[in-house]
């Protein structure tokens, strides 16, 4: 594979499509050629470094509604592995193929590159990333173990169907990873993290040590704080635990394949129905440069879009694939992701967020006499339309400030209850990288973002 042009190899996949897209109502042909490094500390340890290089590719058929999938690992393989595919699709279906139309498209989108990380040696990235675990290991005395890793990862993607499409796709992503857990005096322990992504340049890793500071600091400071007075309060999220709420709570809800399948979800998530405030914008866009859900093109072909999951507080879309947008005979949204390859796409989000609005943070708490100010998120749950999440600091808010640490911030509720709760929307706006896991595709490189949301009525547990 690596001796082999990129004309070659869609001549390759086109040949392979030509010869069996007559036996079945849709063929597509995914591969992928990757190139990635990472280096990881774990406390004063190095754990080690990784170079791969790997080829995977994925086919999947469809007949009489029936899929197939069926993976492989070289070009050599692709003709019999194409007509395990055939076969095994003609085996499944019964019903009948419903395909949103997509147009057929030939394009070829490189990745413009500042900082190539491939031209960074192993010794330069290693003694990068052993500086900022430094930082953190000696930043305080309570500090009990630190991890920090950094990685890079050059991709690209070839996809070919039987509609006619030929998209070659460059992806770069550079990421740095750094945490810090620490232990107090009574035994408690507190954890704090920080993370930064690029998609064109490896120069996004340097001269961050504030930020990597940052990651201790938030996890001592958690050391000082008593644990909040359960209650319902008045509840301010800032930017990034706002994006993991409308990524978490409400995008997972909007993925049309959950929907189709759940005739409560139908009912309850009717396109037209009013869901919050006027003010209450919520997008997913894989236009937006520079971001771990930016693409040009899903996973089916289809271009990456800008949509209103709610305009003006009423709910005006959904996430699509080609199969549950021509299901549900709406358009197909540019939604179709895998993880790699040797994966089958499913209905994704890409960069989820809630708009800015147009209050200050100062005019949002003013008039709070007690409240709860939620930072951060350490891990949650979703079921259905009910969440809870642990927030990685708190503070409470009284008399219009923001006061006193808190720890065990947990919020609970329902989503379509606390859309309708929010009663104010910041001026301000921060998107996040993340990785989002579903079907057994965990990771999947997402960005969530929002700005500072007040809450009314927020049921918060402490211990």
């Amino acid at each position: 594979m690596t001796t082999l042009t990129m004309q070659q190899v869609t001549d390759a996949l086109k040949g392979a499509i030509a010869a069996h897209k007559a036996a079945v109502d849709y063929l597509e042909i995914r591969v992928q050629q990757s190139e990635s490094t990472s280096l990881a500390f774990r406390g004063a340890q190095f754990d080690g470094s990784n170079r791969s290089f790997a080829l995977a590719g994925g086919i999947r058929a469809c007949h009489q509604g029936g899929w197939s999938f069926v993976t492989f690992n070289g070009l050599e393989e692709l003709g019999d592995r194409v007509a395990d595919a055939v076969s095994q699709a003609k085996l499944v279906g019964k019903e009948s193929t419903q395909l949103a139309p997509s147009g057929a498209i030939e394009d070829y989108v490189p990745v413009e590159i500042k900082t190539d990380p491939r031209t960074i040696s192993l010794k330069e990235k290693r003694d990068l990333l052993a500086k900022y675990n430094q930082i953190l290991l000696d930043y305080d005395p309570r500090i009990q173990t630190t991890m920090a890793s950094i990685s890079d990862s050059f991709v690209t993607t070839y996809f070919v169907n039987s509609n006619g499409s030929c998209i070659i796709q460059e992806r770069l992503d550079v990421n740095g990873r750094f945490g810090a857990i620490a232990r107090g005096e009574n035994g408690v322990v507190r954890q704090g993290f920080e993370s930064l992504n690029s998609r064109c340049d490896f120069d996004v890793l340097l001269g961050i040590e504030d930020r990597v500071k940052g990651a201790a600091e938030r996890a001592i400071r958690q050391l000082e704080a008593k644990p909040v007075k359960g209650g319902q309060y008045t509840v301010v999220l800032d930017p990034y635990l706002a994006g993991v709420f409308i990524h978490e709570a409400f995008g997972h809800l909007s993925e049309a394949d959950f929907v189709y399948e759940n005739p409560k979800m139908q009912e309850l998530l009717t396109i037209g129905k009013p869901l919050g405030i006027s003010q209450l914008n919520v997008i997913d866009d894989a236009t937006l440069p520079d971001l771990p859900g930016t693409m040009k093109y899903d996973d089916e072909g289809v271009p990456g879009q800008r949509k209103y999951l709610i305009k003006d507080g009423v709910l005006t879309q959904r996430l699509h694939s080609r199969e549950t947008a021509g299901k549900m005979q709406e358009a197909p949204t540019g939604n179709a992701r895998a993880l790699q390859a040797s994966y089958p796409p499913l209905v994704r989000m890409t960069n989820t967020a809630i708009e800015p609005g147009d209050t200050p943070f100062e005019a949002m708490i003013q008039d709070i006499k007690e409240g709860v100010y939620a930072v951060r998120m350490i891990g949650g749950q979703t079921n259905g339309e009910m969440f809870t999440f642990a927030a990685a600091e708190g503070y409470m808010i009284r008399d219009g400030k923001i006061a006193e640490p808190v720890s065990d911030v947990t919020l609970s509720g329902n989503v379509f209850q606390t859309l309708k709760d929010i009663e104010a929307i910041g001026d301000d706006t921060l998107y996040t990288n993340g990785g989002c896991g579903k079907g057994g595709q965990g990771g999947l490189p997402v960005s969530v973002g929002g700005p500072h949301l007040r809450i009314k009525n927020v049921v918060v547990g402490g211990r």
